[in-house]
């Protein structure tokens, strides 16, 4: 039997605090190199930036805002070799998607989001599907929570192919306190 060990970053509390923290995890992770793209939530543009310019020329940077993101953040994206992706679809709040929401929710806020970002840039055909990538998102700002998984599309996500099914290979950094949304 194979055995890897790897480092995993609990936060006590949920929120942006934390975005500096992810972002190191991220990296650090990285160093391993079978994971070539980030892709992160980035409602203004914000955080998106922020991971741009840490990981410019290490890796693919996608940021992901289903709002319009501020043309000035959206500019210093692209400009620092990322892709920015606004104005996107939700498809966890999709009909028929409560329950599959749901459960990610009780990974925590930035899980759930982490999780859509993928297939959102799956959908969009920003990124490749059936490759492993980094997820990123937080939970409100910021970024608290960054996971590796498979890309698929969310027409894929519990298909028949196992090859094509998503799948959450790693926790990188999560936060042991969950924000729920009333």
């Amino acid at each position: 039997m194979v055995k890897i060990d790897r480092v995993c970053s609990y936060f006590v509390e949920p929120g942006p605090e934390n975005t500096e923290d992810v972002i190191k995890a991220v990296a650090r992770r990285l160093e391993v190199g079978d994971v070539r793209t980030v892709v992160v939530a980035s409602t203004s543009g914000n955080t998106g930036a922020k991971f741009a310019e840490a990981l410019k020329g290490k890796v693919k940077v996608v940021a992901i805002s289903h709002e319009k993101m501020e043309a000035g953040l959206k500019d210093r994206i692209v400009k620092l070799g990322g892709i920015a992706v606004d104005e996107t679809h939700l498809p966890l709040h999709e009909r028929g998607m409560d329950k599959v929401r749901n459960a990610f929710y009780s990974l925590g806020q930035g899980f759930k989001v982490a999780v859509e970002v993928i297939l959102i840039a799956t959908d969009k055909g920003v990124i490749k599907p059936y490759e492993d990538v980094i997820g990123v998102a937080g939970s409100g700002e910021g970024s608290d929570t960054a996971i590796v998984a498979r890309s698929t599309t969310t027409k894929e996500i519990f298909g028949k192919d196992p090859g094509k099914k998503l799948e959450i290979r790693e926790i990188i950094a999560m936060p042991l306190k969950k924000k729920w949304w009333d």
